[in-house]
């Protein structure tokens, strides 16, 4: 009974999002929404694409700061392809989970443990995600007199995070995490598999001083992601100053992480309208189409290069979902 319960809550969960845009469009005038659309001036959109190009570029060496680091020898163009195809599952898959797609890519390419390849990825994800959340602080004391509640959450999101991170690069505590959990929680079955799984996580572990460039680099490109956004802003024709977009937007994108929706769809524009429409006179559909033209250009574009890839590139049947199995 427990167990029919916990599969159809999962297979709910990740479309609550998607209620939520759902009722947001319902909620306001579709005319509007419409119309705040076709008012967006195109020239603004070409120079926001444009900006996807340093934006590749610099998260990819970014990338490749890790995995040099780690030992694992992939070249650029090879790390930027398996990095778009990546951002194409992640863009399906709630939470953006979907990029440890990047795993079996990685694993054909060098041969190196799959342990090692899930740290790379889950390293590289957390340092990026964890840039953000400076500029989010910041967003939420800015707004501290206007919307109080906001510093205590994201503080709280930002120490949870530096705990984990401090936890787990420990090794004698995270792999002590990770045998408690195959021991009570993992069928006997997969524990053999995942024993060999985690006990290569901590091969090569990069070093807390190399991951400074990455965490700069990180904060580098959520600039251009919101510079990006903010073209958009502009070509909507909305008064909303740029210092003051930076570090607000980052708090509806962190929304957006929170595994209950694809691509983030609903929680972040739901965030992003509540702050923009308490603090500037701006239409909720304004903000609502600046969200969903902003998600096009900064991932759903970037998605359908890496399904692109998907489709063209040959490679082995070696799946994500057969990680265990070797």
């Amino acid at each position: 009974m427990a167990q029919n319960i916990l599969r159809k809550v999962k297979l709910v969960l990740p479309f609550i999002g998607l209620f939520i845009l759902v009722y947001i469009i319902y909620s306001l005038d579709l005319e509007k929404i419409i119309s705040a659309f076709l008012s967006i001036n195109p020239v603004y959109i070409v120079y926001s694409l444009l900006l996807t190009i340093p934006l590749l570029l610099i998260r990819n060496a970014t990338w490749q700061i890790v995995l040099k680091e780690q030992n694992i020898r992939v070249g650029f163009f090879y790390s930027l392809k398996v990095y778009l195809i990546g951002v194409f599952y992640g863009s399906i898959t709630p939470g953006f989970s979907g990029q440890l797609m990047r795993v079996p890519y990685l694993k054909e390419k060098t041969n190196e443990p799959y342990g090692k390849l899930f740290i790379n990825t889950i390293i590289e994800t957390f340092i990026h995600s964890f840039s953000l959340y400076a500029m989010m602080i910041i967003g939420a004391l800015l707004v501290i007199g206007m919307i109080p509640e906001l510093l205590p959450i994201t503080v709280c999101i930002f120490l949870i995070f530096c705990l984990l991170a401090v936890y787990f690069t420990k090794k004698e505590w995270g792999e002590k995490f990770f045998r408690v959990l195959i021991i009570y929680f993992i069928p006997k079955k997969l524990k053999i598999h995942l024993n060999a799984f985690v006990g290569s996580f901590y091969s090569d572990f990069p070093r807390f001083s190399k991951m400074i460039l990455p965490y700069i680099l990180g904060i580098v490109t959520w600039i251009i992601v919101f510079s990006q956004e903010y073209l958009i802003l502009m070509g909507l024709g909305l008064d909303i100053p740029y210092f003051m977009f930076l570090v607000l937007f980052p708090i509806a994108n962190v929304a957006g992480f929170i595994p209950i929706t694809f691509a983030g769809l609903g929680t972040r524009e739901l965030t992003a309208i509540f702050l923009f429409t308490s603090m500037f006179q701006v239409a909720e559909e304004q903000i609502l189409v600046l969200s969903l033209v902003g998600l096009i250009i900064t991932d759903l574009f970037l998605a359908a290069l890496g399904f692109l890839l998907c489709l063209t590139e040959t490679r082995s049947t070696v799946t994500i979902s057969n990680l265990l199995d070797r």
